[in-house]
């Protein structure tokens, strides 16, 4: 299956996010391969600062369980300056905040 969600990124973030990512730590790949995540991509749209992204995984993918990983949260909590997170919303998570996308149209 395809699943694609929208983030939001902090204005002058746009550099150190694109960094961190492209030093994405190997024990948080390896955990979200463990999860049966592939094809993972994020992409910016430069004037509203969101952040697209989508990968695909099995029907079985269980999101909650991810959510729980320990490593997930330190992940969350070193990125944490540089989005908007569920803490903002007055959870106790730096999970960031994220808005699940229908797919309208797929053609491989």
């Amino acid at each position: 299956m395809r699943y694609a969600f929208v983030m939001q990124l902090k204005a002058g973030c746009e550099k150190a996010y694109l960094e961190r990512h492209q030093q994405i730590w190997p024990e948080l790949a390896t955990l979200l391969t463990q999860y049966g995540i592939a094809n993972y991509q994020i992409f910016l749209h430069p004037q509203t600062l969101q952040l697209f992204a989508s990968f695909d995984a099995p029907s079985s993918f269980n999101s909650a369980g991810l959510k729980t990983e320990p490593l997930m949260h330190k992940w969350w909590d070193s990125m944490a300056q540089y989005m908007i997170t569920q803490k903002e919303e007055e959870e106790d998570s730096n999970e960031p905040q994220s808005i699940e996308l229908t797919e309208m149209f797929y053609m491989s």
